[in-house]
């Protein structure tokens, strides 16, 4: 099989058995290209763990390095499952540091949407827009593709989660009542539930830029928002798990740190010898 027909079947691969958003194809795709550009006309499926370490070691970046070695990873696993004579290759991750997710506090958050303009359908749906996201902790591109079959008695169905892994999330009142006073005075005909002024559905870029606009942050960072209210409140870790649709609990224990951040802060404001 040759280098291009084995690509393409790798994306085939993700396409149909791992079922990755297109985005991360995408990447997983570019970094595929890159490590065989660098081997030139050589066979992949016949390189040695040596060589990988060897296009590897250009990268001084811990999280770029991952990246890349992540892609290779996958790959040789298709391979290898194919049975394509593959070596069966699998090379550790880099330890990276763990940077606490930045997230906003609930105080932030209203303050930044008490600034939107509800006297008209645009302002309402950017209003109930950043409080559905905030309510649900769902991913954007999992927003953006909810429609109104998918909200029922208060409870959010997110049926294209990484993976294809269908999950339910409850809604608070809040965010229901936001998201009816949208739809009531958009009169919108549509299944989608977001969407522009000519009544398409809403972008990505445009989704980042109404959360941008009002919050000064990515629409990431109101699901970073959603856990850590939770982990700081008291929920279970895997609950919370549940709740984001990872499929690792390693995944949500970043968010364990927030929860230490607070406890301590916590102490230090409260308890007698925590007072400077």
């Amino acid at each position: 099989m040759s280098s291009h027909s084995l690509i393409t079947a790798f994306e085939e691969y993700l396409h149909i058995h791992k079922a990755l958003e297109s985005n991360s194809i995408k990447s997983y795709l570019s970094d595929i290209q890159q490590f065989h550009t660098f081997f030139h006309d050589r066979n992949l499926l016949k390189l040695e763990t040596i060589d990988i370490l060897l296009f590897l070691a250009q990268f001084d970046n811990k999280r770029t390095l991952n990246r890349k070695l992540s892609s290779i990873n996958a790959f040789y696993e298709f391979a290898h499952t194919l049975k394509l004579g593959a070596n069966s290759i699998h090379i550790p991750m880099a330890k990276v540091p763990k940077n606490l997710p930045k997230y906003l506090s609930f105080a932030e958050i209203k303050a930044g949407v008490h600034l939107i303009d509800r006297s008209n359908w645009i302002g309402l749906r950017d209003y109930a827009l950043i409080l559905f996201l905030y309510a649900s902790g769902c991913r954007v591109s999992e927003a953006l593709l909810a429609t109104r079959q998918d909200i029922q008695d208060e409870w959010l169905k997110i049926r294209f989660a990484k993976g294809q892994k269908e999950r339910m999330v409850p809604l608070a009142p809040i965010a229901l009542e936001a998201l009816e006073a949208y739809l009531r005075a958009a009169s919108i005909q549509s299944d989608h539930i977001w969407l522009n002024y000519r009544n398409e559905p809403l972008s990505r870029i445009s989704a980042f830029k109404i959360v941008k606009k009002y919050l000064g942050v990515s629409p990431h960072v109101l699901r970073h928002s959603f856990a850590s209210a939770l982990i700081i409140g008291g929920a279970d870790l895997r609950v919370v798990q549940d709740l984001l649709g990872h499929s690792s609990l390693e995944t949500t224990q970043i968010y364990t740190h927030i929860q230490q951040a607070h406890l301590a802060d916590t102490i230090n404001k409260h308890h007698p010898l925590g007072r400077k």
